[in-house]
């Protein structure tokens, strides 16, 4: 498939501010005369037309988004990510198509980037290929060759002006929500903003990223089942990284799921013990649920198969005081203890006052159910049909997401529970994404072996954050 190229990216904030506005004025201006033909409809063809105007605009407006690249694209696929608290579902839904953005910034206009980086003397050492192994909002990854020793490389290059223009980009995309009527502007809205800029800051900064995977592959470095790149400074600067090109197939190929189901299993709890270790362990997590930031590389033995790690930008640190009362809400589901997971949730100001007790019982048994996945099978089985006969939980077969979803769909959390805090989200994404994992690779692993060894790291902190917060909720 030829991919979609640009000759350059908008970076002038006029050109950008520009660009919005009149995406954003033709969005709105469409919605408000679409939505007045329904006046006459019936009210439940109303609702239903509101809804398929709503989400016709959204995409349009998400469609001349991706023209711009940069920020703006990235705060896009952000907001997607982390906006089903506060946005309407049809622009949640037009906001993830931003994710499967394919548009490349043409070779010249990348070349002249790359010599006003690296310089022509350092530049020429390398055979780079002009066709991009991948693009993205903020940047684009060229393999190359380095032309003494035909060492493989990969240059993951920043596209021009993109770290510049976030501050005018964010201003000018809250002007243009605006402008377009489709997105509500609360204060959530303006807190998850803020929290993104902070994220947009982290991963163009290069040099945090350099940093960030050394530091992993100097920690993995003992561990076979995982490889992390090797930063190769010369080749790099402050808007390119250059790495080590390291080989492997995606999670999502076919070859994976041709594997024994024993190595599956090997490559399942590799992924599991990986997220333990983040999240009771390292207090680092990578925030980025996306498969793309990991490889397979197939060894030949089931005991040699390793998962390359990919891309360090959205590593976040977390602090015991944020951090420890998700950890105390997951030990307090893995131990079905209804209180304790009721101090967790005050800690986290996920309750309003006056929660009914009612409600309370009702969102803990969600939280058990939800970490069937890490339970004791003897202690807290699951569905029969969830387990093989070692009582191995079988990831491929279930469907919990939807299980939990629907359930929260059907009561009434929504009028006692606060919009979450990001670091309860963060911590959310973290646990789906590895769930995600081992269930597209048809995993058959039982989990309480993989949390048990994590599970008491750092608790007496963590109890004593959630008691120096604990709000006692109204019965």
């Amino acid at each position: 498939m030829t991919r979609k190229t640009v000759k350059r990216v908008k970076t002038g904030s006029v050109e950008r501010r520009f660009s919005m506005a009149k995406a954003g004025f033709m969005a709105g201006a469409k919605y408000a005369t679409a939505s007045a033909g329904t006046f006459f409809t019936s009210k439940d063809k109303r609702e239903e037309r509101r809804k398929e105007i709503l989400s016709a605009r959204a995409q349009e407006l998400v469609e001349e988004l991706g023209k711009l690249k940069g920020s703006v694209v990235k705060i896009g696929q952000m907001m997607a990510l982390f906006g089903e608290h506060f946005l309407p579902e049809e622009v949640t839904a037009a906001l993830h198509t931003l994710e499967n953005q394919t548009t490349a910034l043409e070779w010249p206009a990348i070349e002249k980037h790359l010599q006003r980086q690296l310089g022509e003397v350092k530049l020429a050492e390398l055979d780079v290929d002009s066709t991009p192994l991948g693009a993205a909002s903020l940047a684009q990854v060229h393999k190359a060759i380095r032309k003494s020793d035909g060492k493989e490389l990969v240059l993951k290059i920043q596209y021009p002006g993109v770290a510049d223009a976030i501050d005018s980009d964010m201003r000018a995309l809250v002007r243009l929500l605006k402008m377009s009527r489709l997105v509500p502007i609360t204060e959530q809205f303006n807190m998850w903003l803020d929290e993104v800029k902070e994220m947009l800051r982290r991963e163009v900064d290069y040099d945090l990223e350099a940093h960030t995977t050394r530091h992993f592959r100097q920690t993995l470095a003992d561990d076979p089942r995982f490889v992390v790149p090797e930063i190769v400074p010369e080749y790099s600067s402050h808007n390119i990284m250059c790495m080590t090109f390291e080989h492997g197939i995606g999670v999502n190929d076919p070859a994976v799921l041709e594997l024994s189901q024993t190595r599956r299993n090997f490559i399942g709890r590799a992924i599991m013990e990986l997220c333990c270790r983040e999240v009771f362990e390292w207090n680092k997590m990578q925030t980025d649920p996306n498969f793309g930031n990991y490889l397979l590389r197939i060894g030949d033995a089931p005991e040699k198969d390793q998962i390359v790690l990919l891309d360090f930008g959205a590593i976040r640190d977390f602090d015991n005081d944020v951090l420890g009362p998700g950890r105390e809400m997951i030990r307090a589901s893995f131990y079905h203890d209804t209180e304790r997971l009721i101090r967790a949730l005050s800690a986290l100001d996920f309750l309003a006052r006056g929660t009914p007790r009612r409600i309370l019982d009702d969102f803990a048994a969600m939280c058990f159910e939800a970490i069937e996945v890490l339970q004791d099978p003897e202690k807290f089985p699951p569905p029969a049909d969830l387990l093989n006969d070692k009582l191995e939980y079988r990831w491929g077969e279930s469907n919990l997401p939807a299980r939990i979803m629907n359930k929260a769909g059907r009561n009434a959390l929504s009028v006692h529970f606060d919009v979450p805090p990001k670091e309860f989200i963060f911590l959310f994404r973290k646990l789906l994404g590895a769930y995600t994992f081992l269930h597209v690779i048809d995993a058959e692993v039982r989990g309480n072996t993989i949390l048990e060894p994590f599970i008491h790291m750092q608790e007496e902190d963590d109890l004593h954050q959630v008691d120096q917060k604990t709000i006692t909720p109204a019965d």
